[in-house]
């Protein structure tokens, strides 16, 4: 591979240029629209990969922030000056106790359960969204949220001074709920779900004007996750994995995944090479593992009923493109049911000492039972993306897990606790073992 030269430092110069509809060759200026007039597709941003090329090579990157905008020439923004709240560059975790209780040998965990400012991967796209409303001219910001984008949208909207309100079910978890709220937005909980959420803030996004993140800015929005594959692509020493397992809600995350590895070939910064691509569900809220799972290439609406609410999506926009992704990777999209969820959970925290919320421990259940049926080679280089933090959803691990032990301050007293804890703890351990 021929790497590119480091050049030095110049005015950062935009390297988006319009954007183009994902069915068909429709093209749009650079505003805040989001669906093609012509077949209803949405649209995505293009790039001039030339310009891109001219201005970054490894060393450049490496020498840039410590956040996703190391980037910032692979990204739809215009300002010198993005927000940064310091989004990004979470920790990829070599996984070595997960790894041995699957049996696999090189697995690694992406980790936005920690990521800045509000612990999930939603950072990273409000991150992007809000730049750009930002240049459009947007003084009021919103979105329509299961709980982390909102919490996202609030938090940086707070730090850059944007006028903020936003769209939640009214039955979201009270830890993401509060997480909103501590910001001081205005905050819509809606009696229904999230796709009545988001018909309803379309139609206040018309009557309004505002920015809607994942509405009318999502072109813009959608690309802050191709910093998901950058990262990993960086952190790996500039190579790309052989699998990656991530969660599906909308779907877009699973495709700029692979559009960020994509584009790091493209400009020369890694060598291309087959990557598989695995999705994560909840049977509560399948519809493109249910897709996946029949053959079918569309995918049929459902109506959510799960605890994994963050990614419990019924409608996804991207989901007929996710799995062509999974398909022509050779990969899989498998869903797990509640009760295997919290298991998911569990496992994490107990080998690798990651509390990840419910979309996490989809992940990591689908990712046991993907290994279990033999759709991972324990020889691959995979790779489980962890997109937020447990702390987020309690309530569902609770009563599923050890309560504290109630001791007197004495001696005897913590002895006698000790023994039942260790006698709990051969219980368990047989258990695993049958």
């Amino acid at each position: 591979m021929t790497q590119a030269i480091d050049r030095p430092s110049a005015k950062f110069k935009p390297t988006f240029t319009k954007l183009v509809s994902k069915e068909g060759s429709a093209e749009y200026p650079l505003k805040a629209i989001h669906i093609c007039e012509e077949t209803f597709a949405p649209l995505e941003v293009a790039y001039d990969y030339d310009a891109i090329r001219e201005q970054v090579s490894r060393e450049s990157i490496a020498k840039g922030p410590n956040s996703i905008w190391r980037y910032k020439a692979f990204l739809p923004v215009e300002s010198e000056n993005p927000i940064d709240v310091g989004t990004g560059m979470t920790p990829l975790v070599k996984s070595n106790r997960l790894a041995r209780r699957l049996g696999l040998k090189n697995l690694y965990i992406k980790n936005d359960a920690v990521n800045m400012p509000t612990l999930s991967f939603k950072d990273r796209v409000v991150s992007v969204a809000l730049t750009r409303a930002r240049e459009l001219g947007f003084t009021t910001v919103s979105c329509a949220s299961t709980g982390n984008l909102a919490n996202s949208t609030a938090a940086i909207a707070a730090h850059a001074g944007l006028d903020c309100c936003v769209f939640i079910p009214s039955d979201l978890e009270a830890g993401k709920v509060l997480g909103t709220l501590i910001y001081n937005p205005t905050v819509m909980a809606v009696k229904g779900n999230y796709d009545q959420v988001n018909r309803l803030c379309c139609e206040v996004g018309n009557t309004y004007g505002w920015g809607f993140v994942n509405i009318n800015l999502r072109p813009y929005y959608s690309e802050g996750s191709k910093t998901l594959g950058f990262e990993v692509a960086e952190q790996l020493g500039w190579k790309l994995p052989d699998h990656i397992v991530a969660p599906l809600a909308s779907g877009s995350l699973f495709t700029k995944i692979h559009k960020g590895f994509q584009e790091f070939v493209k400009v020369g910064l890694v060598d291309d090479k087959p990557v598989r691509f695995s999705g994560a569900q909840a049977e509560g809220c399948s519809p493109i593992a249910q897709a996946f799972k029949e053959g079918r290439d569309f995918v049929i609406p459902v109506k959510p009923n799960t605890i994994a609410k963050s990614i419990a999506i019924g409608n996804p926009a991207d989901g007929m493109y996710a799995l062509d992704l999974a398909r022509k990777t050779n990969g899989n999209i498998e869903s797990v049911n509640d009760a295997e969820i919290i298991e998911g959970m569990k496992l994490l925290a107990e080998t690798e000492g990651i509390f990840t919320e419910t979309a996490g421990g989809t992940t990591i259940a689908v990712l046991k039972k993907l290994v279990e049926a033999g759709k991972i080679d324990p020889e691959e280089t995979t790779v489980v993306y962890i997109t937020g933090n447990g702390l987020k959803t309690q309530e569902a691990v609770q009563g599923y897990i050890s309560e504290p032990f109630l001791i007197e301050p004495k001696l005897d007293s913590f002895e006698r606790a000790l023994d039942r804890s260790r006698t709990l703890e051969r219980l368990e351990w047989q258990q695993v073992s049958v």
